[in-house]
């Protein structure tokens, strides 16, 4: 299966984070663990009820981190799926929770709200027929038949097009399906969550910089690791790229590359998931550390901020 995997991003405080992404958006709080290389800050991750990849959204929350500024060579926007009928009813919780909006817009013939979180990251709403049909999993407060139902796909801003599309196609399995002005669209086949990614080429803009509201990295599918192998050595071979070793994320193997257009990329396992180390009714409920880092849990645990006030 073909398309995204997750989408890691940076925040500023924890607890906001929490907040905004649990109840305002009515995600699933999937996972609460730490980052792997600087264990004094959490990785939360939210998606759908399992976690499924496609849904997955994470974040490094640095307390005190400095804005973001978007640019090329960065993720420009993060688009999740909802029911096309639900798009009144988002418009209307944004409205009540101060949730920053545009106006509806049309792209590639869908319906797409833009909004922002509490740290400025883009984000948008697509409008998708039919998804009313897909599991929605329901937080208490957003109701399941409005739920977001995980990626749509994202947008990279970037000022060339043609060694990324490369990537996209040879390595990813996307195909190029269409062009608005100065945006191509690239799909996975089938309509799982997160067969989308649109670049949008702005020649001459600014270089980003990452900061709070930024995406830190994206990470597309490998069922394995004989997939991810082989997506290696195509990179390596086919379009003179060197990813990292493979690196065990717990729920997923990882390796990481910078894609010619500068925005580091990441092709993540779908094995073992986020059950294995809790059931998926618990999952999220109690903070997961790696072997290597157990011994230090209680030094880990005092520093980190407390999320029980927000807990619903």
């Amino acid at each position: 299966m073909a398309g995204l995997h997750h989408v890691t991003a940076i925040a500023g405080n924890a607890i906001r984070n929490f907040s905004f992404y649990t109840r305002d958006l009515g995600l699933r709080f999937v996972k609460k663990t730490v980052n792997f290389d600087d264990p004094g800050t959490y990785h939360f991750y939210y998606g759908d009820e399992a976690g499924r990849p496609g849904t997955i959204l994470t974040f490094f929350p640095w307390e005190g981190a400095g804005p973001g500024r978007r640019g090329v060579g960065e993720t420009h926007q993060t688009a999740f799926r909802v029911p096309l009928r639900s798009l009144g009813y988002w418009t209307q919780r944004f409205t009540e929770k101060g949730i920053a909006y545009e106006a509806l817009e049309k792209r590639f013939g869908e319906s797409v709200l833009p909004f922002t979180d509490p740290d400025g990251m883009a984000l948008a709403l697509v409008g998708i027929a039919g998804a009313e049909n897909e599991p929605g999993w329901s937080n208490g407060d957003v109701p399941a038949e409005h739920a977001i139902r995980g990626f749509h796909g994202v947008t990279l801003l970037l000022d060339n097009t043609t060694k990324t599309a490369a990537v996209l196609t040879d390595v990813f399995g996307f195909e190029e399906v269409g062009r608005e002005g100065s945006v191509i669209r690239f799909k996975a086949e089938g309509d799982a969550p997160g067969s989308v990614v649109d670049i949008y080429e702005a020649k001459g803009f600014l270089r980003g910089h990452q900061g709070a509201g930024s995406v830190h990295h994206i990470a597309f599918r490998a069922a394995d690791d004989a997939v991810q192998g082989t997506m290696a050595q195509r990179l390596i071979e086919r379009h003179g790229l060197h990813p990292t070793e493979q690196r065990d994320r717990n729920y997923f193997r990882s390796i990481y590359f910078r894609e010619p257009g500068g925005v580091l990329f990441e092709i993540a396992t779908d094995i073992p998931g986020f059950a294995v180390d809790e059931p998926v009714a618990e999952l999220g409920r109690s903070l997961k550390l790696p072997a290597f880092l157990e011994r230090h849990r209680a030094q880990i645990e005092d520093v980190l901020p407390s999320l029980e006030e927000t807990a619903s």
